[in-house]
């Protein structure tokens, strides 16, 4: 394995009745306080009015943004940046999924830096200061709560485009399984898919001797695998509600990928897939993985065959490793397909009209990938294979 350093500074808050801790994290940070959260579900759920009545007794000043999006837009993040600053926010909470805390962790270092926030989004521009934020999770997937991550789309631009930065991280996230009772059935299946992918753009890596983070990614991926289809039938079931949040923290807070750096192509052509057509990033992640398989499977079969067989359980006695490795990627599709994801670009009524300008907005960083490194001509197969 590669050498590496490790910190997290996120302070993870996991369980239920967990909400009243804010009362002690909050008042640490000052008394100005944005509220970030989306649509109405957070309302309709009563999570709403549990927070504002926590941070009333803590005597802070709440300021709001709502309506930030399922893929957060640019134009949010300015928003948020202006309500910062022209009110002196000392501190932010993302109360909602991913997507708010993607949208608040631009905010947050918005605030704090001086020019248009695409600059840093797009790594023209380095950031050296936030302000604080704190997550209260409600949707097990993309993992933000617990890491630096986010990625935000220029709308009028149609670019979306990953980021992060040391300043980034939450102060602290508050992750109560029953706040997840109220995502519906396709989010619910779509985060399931999103953490799944973030395992396996960690497991297809080229760095060599890394037992112990591939048996940590596989058990990761095995418990969503076991837990998946029985919560898609019983959504209101707590346990398997709190299984498969820890999962998604899991997945995506530097735990499992100490020691190499993962691939991430498959994220980088699906961000390209959803800038241009406003697709779910889980459902983009079903139809393109499988296919990023496929396509770049005689890179290193063994990988693909250790998939198959330790994963999904696939036999290999009196078969070829390329024949297991095939086995183990249709094992994965049937499994998503299983539990109610799409498979195909059709499926979101996208045709090959615009199979170009994806290609072209995929390089919009150069090549990409860790496992192999891919170009213009390669994503273009890859969008095509998965029409």
């Amino acid at each position: 394995m590669d050498n590496f350093i490790f910190h997290n500074p996120t302070k993870l808050i996991f369980g239920k009745k967990q909400l009243e801790k804010l009362k002690t994290e909050v008042p640490k940070y000052g008394k100005r306080i944005l509220l970030v959260y989306g649509g109405g579900s957070i309302k309709r759920s009563g999570l709403y009015d549990q927070v504002k009545r926590i941070l009333n007794e803590c005597d802070t000043e709440v300021y709001e943004l709502q309506g930030v999006e399922p893929n957060p837009r640019l134009s949010t993040v300015k928003r948020g940046i202006a309500l910062c600053k022209d009110n002196a926010i000392d501190f932010l909470l993302a109360v909602g999924g991913g997507s708010v805390i993607d949208c608040t962790k631009a905010i947050a270092v918005g605030a704090k830096f001086d020019g248009d926030p695409w600059l840093f989004i797009t790594r023209k521009s380095p950031v050296s200061d936030a302000l604080p934020f704190g997550t209260v999770l409600t949707l097990a997937a993309t993992g933000s709560e617990m890491n630096p991550n986010s990625v935000i789309t220029n709308w009028e631009t149609h670019e979306k485009y990953g980021w992060s930065c040391p300043y980034s991280y939450p102060a602290f996230s508050i992750l109560d399984p029953s706040f997840t009772f109220s995502v519906p059935k396709n989010q619910t299946i779509y985060g399931m898919v999103d953490m799944m992918a973030h395992v396996f753009e960690h497991y297809f890596h080229p760095t060599e001797h890394t037992p112990l983070q591939d048996r940590l990614c596989e058990s990761i991926l095995q418990t969503v695998i076991d837990a998946a289809p029985k919560l898609v039938r019983n959504l209101d079931n707590y346990d398997l509600r709190e299984t498969i949040l820890y999962c998604g923290t899991m997945a995506l807070n530097g735990m499992v990928s100490m020691g190499f750096n993962g691939d991430w192509a498959s994220h980088n052509l699906e961000h390209a897939v959803s800038a241009v057509y406003d697709i779910p990033h889980g459902g983009g992640l079903a139809i393109l993985f499988p296919n990023w398989m496929k396509y770049n499977l005689d890179v290193n079969v063994g990988r693909f065959k250790q998939m198959a067989e330790r994963v999904f359980h696939i036999e290999s006695e009196g078969k070829s490793d390329r024949d297991v490795a095939l086995e183990g990627i249709e094992a994965l599709r049937q499994f998503w397909t299983s539990i109610g994801a799409p498979s195909r670009l059709a499926d979101y009524g996208i045709d090959d009209s615009k199979l170009n300008l994806l290609a072209d907005r995929a390089m919009a960083r150069g090549e990409f990938g860790q496992f192999r490194k891919l170009d213009r001509e390669d994503a273009f197969a890859i969008y095509q294979a998965s029409l």
